[in-house]
Parts: C-alpha cells; sequence; structure tokens
C-alpha cells in the first residue's frame, strides 16, 4: 500500500477582486489559480515552474494558508488545513515553512541573527531558555554556512547569499516537515545560486525535508527536484518526474521552456522553436486551452474546450488534446533542451 502523501492539494483556486469598493462588487476577477492538483510525499523535492504571472507564488502562500483560498482543499499529513481555526493553524506551522524569494526584503533590518533564526520559536510559543534557543541557533548558522559569531550581526552586514542562508536557518529552527522554497535563488549572483542550491539539497537530505520549490529557472528545478509540475495561466499542464520531463515533454508549452533553456554547445541551439507571444491576461483568460493562442500545434478543438489533467503515462500527466500517449513529435527545429 501507497504512502499517504504529505501535502494533497485538491481543485485549489484563488481569484482576486479588481475595482469595487467597500460596499461595490468588484468589477472583475484576477483567475490567478484556476483549479489546481498535486501531491508531494515526504522528504520529496516537488518543481513548480511557468513563466511570471502564472500563479506558481499564490500557489505557494495558498499551501501554507498565508492566503485564503477561493475554492479547494488542501491536507497536510491527511488534515485538511482549510477547516483549522488561528491557534490550531500556528501550531501546525511549525512544521511547514517558506523560504522567501527576496534576501534583502525578507528579513527585519532591526533584528540581530539571533533574534531572527529564533523568531519562529517565540511566535510558536517555545518556552526553552535563551541560552539554549542561541545554541540551537549557533548549530544552525554553521549548518548553512555561517559562523556562530554571526549571530551578533545585523542583516546589512551580510550579502545576498549570506542573507539567504540566514533565511533558511530561519525555516529550519522549528524542524519542519515542509518547506515552500519561492524563487529562492533568483536575486542572487549565478555562483552564489549553485552554492545556495546545493546546500538545500543537502540540507534535505539530512533532514528528510519535503520541498515545494517554485521558480521560473528549469535548469534549476531539474538540477534540484524529482518531479516538475509546469504551471501556465493557473492551471498545471503538465506533471511527470524530472528524468521523463526532460527526455519525453507532451505538452507544447513545455517543449517550448525546455528549448529555452541556454545549452553549453551552441551547435545544438540551431533552429530551436522560440515561444512568441505573451501570456493572456488572467482576468480575460481565452476559451478552451489557455495556451492555444500560443501554440504551433493548436486545433480547433483547443480553442473551444479546455483539456483535463489526465495520465499519459505512468506518473506523467498531461492537459493537452494532442497528447495521444506517444507524446508530441517536435516539429520545425523544436527542440527538448537537456
Amino acid at each position: 500500500m501507497p504512502e499517504a502523501p504529505l501535502l494533497e492539494v485538491i481543485d485549489l483556486a484563488k481569484h482576486f477582486p479588481l475595482g469595487g469598493g467597500i460596499f461595490a462588487r468588484p468589477t472583475a476577477w484576477v483567475r490567478a489559480v484556476a483549479g489546481v492538483s498535486f501531491a508531494v510525499r515526504r522528504g520529496e523535492r516537488f518543481g513548480l515552474v511557468g513563466e511570471s504571472g502564472c500563479g506558481k507564488t499564490t500557489v505557494g502562500r495558498l499551501v501554507l494558508r498565508l492566503l485564503e483560498p477561493t475554492r479547494g482543499r488542501i491536507e497536510f499529513d491527511g488534515q485538511n488545513i482549510l477547516a483549522l481555526d488561528r491557534a490550531a493553524m500556528g501550531r501546525l506551522r511549525r512544521r511547514m515553512q517558506i523560504i522567501f524569494q527576496d534576501p534583502y526584503s525578507s528579513l527585519d533590518p532591526r533584528m540581530t541573527v539571533e533574534q531572527i533564526v529564533t523568531e519562529p520559536l517565540r511566535a510558536g510559543g517555545e518556552q526553552r531558555p535563551r541560552a539554549e534557543r542561541r545554541c540551537a541557533a549557533a548549530a544552525l548558522l554553521e549548518k548553512v554556512g555561517l559562523r556562530a559569531s554571526d549571530l551578533r550581526k545585523y542583516p546589512h552586514e551580510f550579502s545576498g547569499g549570506q542573507r539567504q542562508r540566514i533565511g533558511i536557518a530561519r525555516a529550519l529552527c522549528v524542524r519542519p516537515e515542509l518547506i515552500v522554497a519561492d524563487e529562492p535563488v533568483s536575486a542572487l549572483d549565478v555562483s552564489v545560486q549553485a552554492q545556495v542550491i546545493n546546500l538545500l539539497q543537502d540540507l534535505g537530505e539530512e533532514f528528510g525535508l519535503a520541498f515545494v520549490f517554485i521558480s521560473h529557472d528549469l535548469g534549476v528545478v531539474q538540477h534540484l527536484c524529482e518531479r516538475i509540475a509546469v504551471m501556465y495561466l493557473g492551471a498545471i499542464v503538465e506533471l511527470a518526474p524530472v528524468q521523463r520531463f526532460s527526455r519525453e515533454p507532451r505538452h507544447p508549452y513545455t517543449e517550448a521552456l525546455l528549448a529555452a533553456v541556454p545549452l553549453p554547445d551552441p551547435r545544438r541551439r540551431s533552429g530551436r522553436f522560440a515561444m512568441e507571444g505573451d501570456v493572456p491576461s488572467p482576468i480575460d483568460p481565452p476559451a478552451g486551452c489557455a495556451f492555444h493562442p500560443r501554440c504551433r500545434h493548436a486545433l480547433d478543438r483547443c480553442r473551444v474546450e479546455t483539456p483535463p489533467l489526465i495520465q499519459a503515462a505512468e506518473g506523467h500527466a498531461v492537459a493537452c488534446w494532442l497528447n495521444d500517449g506517444k507524446g508530441l513529435e517536435p516539429k520545425g527545429g523544436m527542440g527538448h533542451g537537456a
């Protein structure tokens, strides 16, 4: 019997109102997330990728209930977290933490590193003596590649990569089981990105952490994650293990994303497909498949019917009317990337 997932998201949606006021109805709705479903196993590194504005960050915040969904269900370790009151949700948050995108704005400049790293303990009502909390914070700093003497310093005394390490130490302070990492390396230099990615991978293995890793960088996600879900205009259009995702993409949008990944061999870039156009507005999404205005393979059916996310192979799901169980054949030089 397969193990129950640590996190399960079922038909999750979030619509933000536009216009209106206190007593007036909204004039429009932004459909940021439009019926997303997925599950994350214990200790699994799960990637969520897509272009800016596709709704992936909103999904991460919904999973932690930093935002309230319009509809759907979120289960953590078999418990519906949307049914919890504020006190129960506060206790549960010790088991789920977040690493923010911007290491500069996510740390309070008025707090020392010790205060920042131990803040989750205080917020959770931890009653351990300060000396014990300080010792735990010092050990965590050393785990993430900093020094115990850094506890007395303030955020402005660190580089961007060092600040992100402090954010990672803060997330680990309460020994969570799940971490939502929201673009944790996008604001860092490339050389520092590699260090932080390797650090997250090592810490995940050491502490048995499950990750929901959110990024627009396919190279990063392919290196770190075991399974990847591709989002487009608020919906998941493909979900697969990383090996199958790289070798056998079945959705045209996934192929276009993989084709855009830089390759070290310039000869492999000749004739590769370049995706045209912009992501449609989530206020007024197109009928049928949301990707059809940008898809070179679009059929008449794609313009009127929304394809469901269905299993195309073991562990591989795709939402595309073109999928026939054999995958898409590259046309016009559309590359698969690597």
